[in-house]
């Protein structure tokens, strides 16, 4: 189970297309600070259908996408 597993699923839940968390809310819906160690597991969000598309540490902001698969669904 990896640490970002909570924040996974809350984006998953969502169900928006396209969602953009600050560096606190993330941290609020983890419990716990956000790392560097988030650039290693952001691959893991591929298999709940989205995509970390940018990072913004001007903004401390993350913004999430979900991916359409090559039929445009």
């Amino acid at each position: 189970m990896s640490k970002y597993n909570l924040l996974w699923d809350y984006v998953r839940k969502s169900e928006r297309d396209s969602l953009m968390l600050t560096f606190a809310e993330i941290e609020g819906i983890l419990g716990t600070p956000i790392d560097h160690s988030f650039l290693k597991y952001k691959k893991e969000l591929t298999e709940y259908g989205y995509l970390v598309v940018k990072l913004s540490m001007k903004e401390k902001a993350v913004m999430f996408e979900k991916f359409k698969d090559k039929s445009g669904i």
